[in-house]
């Protein structure tokens, strides 16, 4: 194939991505933005997610796709193959004896029949990391689950913990373990790949949407684990910090938090009520906690002198950490104007696509954009003929 020569960290390194929607193309993005080539193997309908609308995006041809599909495929190539044709499993056997990661979303056990699992793949290409995510896991209980986040959102406890306190339930507004556990396959190859350099073989990785949600809750797990209680829903309270939330200044709300005692005595100094910091219903934060009731009127009766604007200012000189809500468009515009220039253009002329920046930097091998996300098998001829060569 040819390929602009890349320079990041993983230059060489060729991905087989046989996933689709969200957990896994987020996974190969993030080792495509660092040089692996990356090959996505598609049904002939595609992934689902370049029907994912709206939004969409329309480029010069008048072609439209789902953003959605635009967000997670940067920088790979595109074949489809039909694993019910038997010359295109062929096809997908050659990609993955060639390939240093294979990644599959499959129901556990759904690419045997192909001779594209684990076993059948590592018996002609031991090197092979075969990195693998599901819904619930392998076992027999947990394969029969079919995998969504919002499935995984409501089983796990996190939608329990979102939402007013006695309001229902509600989704975290993106896909959030689909992205955790796309990053957790991402860790997992990469530290396989590294055993790789000691041993010569690679191995099974497998990651599941429910274990990196109980892992991504953190406090809540650990607060039901570690200390036996049942966490709930708090609005946008924290459980164990006060100030930590909105607070209502005189034209809108401010992100307001103090997360020690010295932040908490600088926050009160800048609101001009040092007081604060001196009482003993206030002055460490376990204190805080139990008497937030009586702390936040307290609070809120400055705040509400000022506009939040200002109050950002003044309190962010100050050393307290506070922001405003933004919407995605602010955020965006916030994070251009603190120089983390969130934004880049993938591939040139009528077919730039705007992208948001890869999240890691590096001082000596950065991430860089070298291919918009394909079209549906735009690079299918000149991956099979690839194949072809020195086949047997």
């Amino acid at each position: 194939m040819t390929t602009p020569e890349r320079s990041g960290p993983l230059a060489g390194l060729l991905v087989a991505d046989f996933s689709r929607i969200l957990a896994g193309p987020y996974a190969s993005m993030l080792l495509a933005d660092l040089g692996a080539e990356v090959v996505k193997v598609e049904s002939p309908g595609g992934d689902d997610t370049r029907s994912w609308v709206p939004p969409v995006r329309t480029d010069a041809t008048g072609t439209t796709v789902g953003t959605y599909y635009l967000g997670v495929n940067r920088n790979k190539r595109s074949i489809a193959l039909d694993l019910k044709n038997p010359d295109d499993v062929a096809v997908g056997q050659r990609l993955a004896a060639r390939a240093d990661v294979m990644l599959e979303n499959f129901r556990p056990g759904g690419l045997a029949k192909y001779g594209l699992d684990y076993d059948s793949v590592a018996a002609t290409n031991p090197g092979i990391v075969y990195a693998s995510i599901s819904g619930f896991g392998s076992s027999a209980e947990g394969a029969k689950l079919p995998g969504y986040d919002l499935i995984v959102q409501a089983i796990s406890g996190l939608m329990s913990l979102t939402g007013s306190p006695d309001g229902a339930p509600y989704r975290a507004g993106i896909s959030v373990f689909d992205v955790m556990a796309g990053m957790h396959a991402t860790i997992g190859a990469l530290a396989a790949l590294e055993k790789r350099h000691e041993t010569g073989r690679g191995q099974h990785v497998e990651v599941n949407l429910m274990a990196s949600a109980l892992s991504g809750m953190v406090n809540q797990t650990s607060a039901y684990v570690a200390g036996g209680t049942v966490p709930h829903r708090m609005g946008n309270s924290h459980p164990s910090l006060f100030p930590y939330e909105p607070l209502p200044c005189r034209d809108k709300d401010l992100i307001v938090t103090a997360g020690n005692d010295g932040q908490f005595r600088k926050l009160v100094e800048v609101l001009g009520v040092p007081g604060l910091a001196d009482d003993e219903r206030f002055a460490r934060n376990e204190a805080r906690n139990a008497h937030r009731d009586e702390l936040r009127p307290l609070l809120v009766e400055r705040l509400a002198t000022r506009s939040a604007d200002d109050w950002f200012t003044d309190i962010i000189a100050a050393g307290v950490p506070c922001g405003p809500i933004n919407s995605v468009d602010a955020g965006v515009a916030f994070a251009t104007s603190v120089g983390l220039d969130p934004v880049v253009e993938v591939g040139e002329g009528e077919a730039m696509v705007p992208s948001v920046r890869h999240p890691i930097r590096f001082s000596e091998t950065p991430p860089d954009y070298v291919l918009p996300p394909p079209g549906l098998d735009q690079h299918g001829a000149e991956i099979r003929a690839w194949l072809e060569e020195d086949s047997p």
